[in-house]
């Protein structure tokens, strides 16, 4: 019955539908649902109802009803077509294609189906292309962060993606043509930081690399604002403010390398005017009271990167010279500020180590005697200007500053000291009652005593004082640094044992007090970094560094401290020092005892070793520091960032690593450490001196060790340039010959390693070492190219018309040294078997070939008289005339004679090569088989 009553309902149903009263349709067909299970009444009642919805546009009701049919009966061609019209009214353009594509699948030829997929096809691409607009894109993200009732996602959502469309060209230009600046400007106006944040950074994306509008938003910003805003003590602002400022300079200076395109090309901006506005500005920053100590080092990490020539090449140095005339004096103020004092300026732990290095770029870069006279002459003013005997604030900073000047430029430091009154007011200050002039007394010393004739007026005068303050003061502080200058000073005479400048014992005594201070984890990181400056002081002394190296807890406190502070560059310095001084990896000089006889009869000093810098205890010392886990120190030092990791922090550490590899089985634990991996970046990078120390440490390990585990993945192929680079005649021997092992090892691995090797032009340095009259040399160069020769490019190097190449390989398998004679027959054995023509052309290159072929069939080493079988059996294959040749010599009884042996295990290969030569000889009909 109720079935019956269910078709019934749907029958009313689709007459209310004929005469348009969808709602009573619609009303009827509900009804009918309720009444019948039957699935295929149920998917047309759905379906109708569906209809009934997209005519009264409740296209909501209508997907869903449609979605019910087909969950029924999913090839519901009616059905899907209905969920179709009513996703496109819902806007779902992508759900609406799907459909009306397995409709056009279902019934191809139906034309409806086929234009309202063309249709939608369209209206996707379109809602696509409006989407991704750029110009929808900048003003929708400026709507979201301009809208005080946008939740918190939204915001940093936007503010992300405005940061990456500024870095974009055609976003930033968008941007900047739409108003942009202005909005960015509103943002900063709210004072909210990751808005402003956010507007900074889209500015910096900007300006980089496009003059005219980073001079636009420069004007638009205006300099006094961009300073304030990095002025700041939010270091996140302060930094990203400091890129903005860096990009703009960039951009006016030409520095950005990127080519001007279009309307830019026609610009001819002069950009001077503002450059020395930002100048001036950042220079007035250093000594306003109103700036943070991050915006202070911000303002001087510009002046650093951005005034002194990049290049000496280049005459011009007037923007040094204008910050000379218009700023040193701020500079200096900085240098001279003492944290303890009312007047200080807000300062971080980097400020005035950063303004003392800007002192030494400015000294560095200027061009003649006259402009350092003047440097040198404003310097003076402004430290005499201090001095005051009824201030002693005044006399600090005056000390305070010289010591600044005595970290940058050494040579004025050392000039000013000499200034009178200088060094007296630092022994004076010593022994002052106060703890700040203490500080500053002890660190000044510190620094004064580079110079061994400075060391030795300190020691004249100033010793008692420093013990004196040792012994009885309370401060942490000022202790630790006290005991520095007692190391520095008793470090003075450097690694000559006559030169000690304390009784025995007490640089031993100095160094046990910096180790306990190194142990101890409660004393705060800067104090602890004054105990390592400590040691790379007095590990010049053999038995300092022979004890340091056996106090395992010391040497592991020292490595997590370097783990730690990949920030500072002061520790990672000390670090490295101290290491080199432990290595004994310092440059010594060469010591002709000529010259020494001659001093001692002049009775002139002669530097004497320390007993225990004899390489038995610099090898046990090493061992040691291996085992403490010195290379995970390393490894992590060398992903220090540039600034901090200086170019002379780098050669030290390629030192040390080079000292490391010395002994071939430590090399297997620098490998699994991570050592080679770290050796990379260092040859690579930093000083000439660095770069061959770390490419002749790289050359140790690629010789002995896999390079598969040594340099996983890509990083193998880096490792290739810096060994052909000590391929060198002004590198030693020693160097030349280890290149030559790592490369042979390499090129042994792929083929692509080998066209890596030939791309970087060593084909040529490879066959010099092979012409050496110095036999390793020789022997080295020819296993290489024995292994570079399986390389198609170099294959086509020995079939070019016009040169030796091949004659020498020849020439090099009659020499009497078994090892260059294995390589050089494994070579000609390749290059016989690759190219027909160079069998032939090995005949003519030589009148002795045939005797040298011969000798190499004959040899006693089996490895040398299998690879001159293989020659002998490439030549008979190549060319019937050149085995007949072959045939009619000496060479047939050879290889009958060899023959005819018998097969044993080792022999298994010589034999059988020789067998398989007469057989090419019998297919030929030169020899007959004997019954």
């Amino acid at each position: 019955m109720a079935e019956a009553e269910a078709v019934q309902l749907k029958e009313e149903g689709n007459r209310h539908f004929q005469l348009q009263d969808y709602k009573a349709a619609t009303k009827s067909y509900s009804q009918a649902l309720k009444l019948t299970k039957d699935k295929a009444l149920l998917a047309t009642l759905y379906r109708n109802r569906a209809a009934c919805g997209l005519k009264t546009e409740s296209y909501v009701q209508a997907a869903s009803d449609a979605s019910r049919a087909i969950d029924i009966n999913s090839s519901d061609i009616k059905a899907l077509y209905r969920r179709c019209q009513a996703l496109e009214h819902l806007g779902k353009l992508d759900q609406a294609f799907k459909d009306v594509q397995r409709c056009a699948t279902l019934e191809p030829r139906n034309q409806n189906f086929q234009e309202t997929l063309r249709r939608l096809n369209t209206s996707i691409q379109e809602k696509l292309r409006v989407q991704f607009s750029t110009d929808s894109r900048v003003q929708k993200m400026f709507e979201i962060l301009l809208d005080e009732n946008s939740d918190a996602d939204r915001l940093e959502k936007s503010a992300n993606n405005l940061i990456v469309l500024g870095r974009e060209e055609a976003g930033a230009e968008k941007i900047f043509q739409n108003n942009g600046v202005a909005l960015l400007l509103r943002l900063m106006d709210t004072k909210k930081p990751e808005l402003m944040l956010a507007a900074v950074r889209t500015l910096s994306g900007m300006c980089s690399g496009h003059r005219a509008r980073a001079t636009a938003i420069l004007h638009a910003v205006r300099i006094d604002r961009i300073c304030s805003l990095m002025a700041v003590e939010n270091e996140e602002m302060s930094l990203a403010v400091c890129n903005l400022l860096q990009a703009i300079i960039d951009s006016l200076s030409g520095e950005d390398k990127r080519e001007p395109r279009g309307k830019e090309e026609a610009l001819v901006l002069d950009s001077k005017k503002d450059l020395k506005q930002i100048t001036s500005h950042l220079l007035d920053m250093l000594v306003s009271r109103k700036v943070s100590g991050q915006g202070r080092d911000q303002a001087l990490n510009l002046l650093n990167k951005n005034v002194p020539r990049k290049d000496l090449a280049i005459h011009d140095n007037s923007r040094t010279i204008y910050v000379v005339d218009n700023g040193l004096r701020k500079i200096l103020k900085v240098v001279g500020q003492v944290p303890d004092l009312p007047s200080c300026l807000p300062l971080t732990d980097n400020t005035r180590m950063l303004a003392s290095i800007l002192i030494n770029k400015l000294y560095d870069d200027l061009r003649c005697d006259p402009e350092r006279d003047y440097f040198r002459k404003i310097c003076e003013e402004y430290i005499t200007s201090k001095f005051d005997p009824q201030d002693m604030d005044k006399n600090v900073i005056a000390i305070q500053t010289v010591s600044g000047i005595l970290q940058g430029p050494l040579d004025l430091g050392n000039q000013l000291l000499g200034l009178k009154g200088v060094m007296e007011m630092m022994v004076a200050l010593c022994g002052s009652e106060r703890e700040t002039d203490q500080l500053v007394a002890v660190e000044a010393l510190i620094h004064a005593s580079t110079k061994l004739s400075r060391a030795t007026f300190i020691i004249t005068n100033g010793v008692s004082l420093l013990k004196e303050i040792y012994k009885t003061t309370k401060n942490e502080k000022i202790k630790i640094r006290t005991l520095v200058g007692l190391c520095k000073l008793g470090s003075a005479g450097g690694t000559d044992y006559a030169l000690r400048q304390f009784a025995e014992g007490s640089t031993e005594k100095l160094a046990k007090q910096c180790r306990k201070w190194l142990c101890n984890a409660s004393i705060d990181t800067r104090t602890r970094r004054w105990a390592v400056e400590g040691l790379a002081y007095l590990t010049l002394d053999a038995d300092v560094k022979d004890d340091f190296v056996q106090d395992v807890p010391a040497l592991q406190a020292m490595f997590e401290l370097a783990k730690a502070s990949t920030s500072d560059k002061t520790i990672l310095y000390s670090v490295a020092t101290t290491l080199v001084n432990c290595t004994n990896s310092y440059d010594v000089k060469e010591v002709i005892p000529e010259l020494v006889q001659l001093a001692k009869f002049s009775k002139q000093h002669v530097p004497e070793e320390h007993p225990k810098d004899k390489k038995d205890f610099v090898d046990m010392r090493v061992k040691r520091l291996l085992k403490a886990g010195v290379i995970s120190a390393l490894a992590c030092m060398v992903k220090a960032d540039n600034a901090i990791l200086t170019d002379q922090t780098k050669e030290l550490l390629a030192r040390v690593f080079l000292a490391l590899c010395d002994n071939p089985k430590d090399r297997g634990t620098i490998v699994a450490q991570g050592g080679g991996k770290a050796l990379i970046p260092l040859a690579l990078e930093g000083t000439d001196v660095g770069k061959v120390k770390a490419a002749h440490a790289l050359a140790k390990i690629a010789a002995v060790s896999n390079p598969d585990i040594a340099f996983p993945g890509e990083r193998v192929y880096e490792v290739v340039r810096p060994l052909v680079r000590l391929l060198d005649t002004q590198r030693d021997g020693l160097q030349n010959y280890e290149a030559l092992l790592g490369l042979t090892n390499l090129s042994g691995r792929s083929d692509k390693l080998r066209q890596k090797i030939f791309k970087e032009k060593a084909l040529p340095d490879i066959e010099n070492y092979m012409f050496e009259n110095h036999d390793q040399l020789r022997q080295a160069a020819t296993e290489c190219m024995c292994n570079m020769v399986v390389n198609k490019e170099v294959q086509e190097r020995f079939l070019a018309d016009g040169n030796d190449r091949l004659k020498l390989v020849v020439l090099l398998c009659g020499e009497d040294d078994d090892k260059v004679q294995n390589a050089a027959a494994g070579a000609l054995a390749m290059l016989t078997a690759a190219h027909k023509q160079l069998c032939l052309k090995m005949t003519q290159v030589t009148t002795q070939w045939l005797e040298i072929l011969q000798r190499l069939c004959l040899h006693d080493r089996l490895s040398v008289q299998h690879r001159g079988l293989v020659i002998a059996y490439n030549l008979l294959a190549a060319d019937a005339e050149l085995a007949k040749k072959l045939v009619e010599s000496e060479l047939l009884e050879i290889l009958t004679v060899v023959g005819k042996q018998e097969l044993d295990e080792k022999k298994a290969a010589v034999v059988q090569t020789a067998r398989e030569c007469l057989s090419k000889c019998m297919d030929y009909g030169f020899i007959k088989p004997v019954s």
